[in-house]
C-alpha cells in the first residue's frame, strides 16, 4: 500500500514562503491567483498492513514525524498497490 502525505501550515499561520510566490507569479504575469501556500509532500510505501492498520500507522508518524503539529496540518490518502 503507498500513502501520499500532505502537509501544510495551519491556516493561521503565516507563510512567508507562499507569499514570496505569489508575488513572483503577480509580477510574472499570472491571472487570477489570489494566494499561495506551499508545503511538503511525502510518499509512504507500507507492506504488510491491511487499511485499517495503514491509516492508524500514517496518522501516527504524521502526528509524530512529519509535522510540526502546532504550526502545521496533514492530509493524506491511501493507494493500493
Amino acid at each position: 500500500m503507498k500513502a501520499y502525505v500532505y502537509v501544510s501550515f495551519k491556516k493561521s499561520v503565516l507563510d512567508p514562503q507562499g507569499k514570496t510566490i505569489h508575488g513572483a507569479l503577480r509580477k510574472m504575469g499570472y491571472q487570477g491567483v489570489s494566494d499561495v501556500r506551499q508545503g511538503k509532500y511525502f510518499e509512504v510505501t507500507l507492506d504488510g498492513l491491511d487499511e485499517a492498520q495503514a491509516r492508524q500507522e500514517v496518522e501516527r508518524m504524521a502526528r509524530e514525524v512529519l509535522t510540526n503539529p502546532v504550526i502545521e496540518e496533514f492530509r493524506y490518502s491511501l493507494e493500493p498497490q
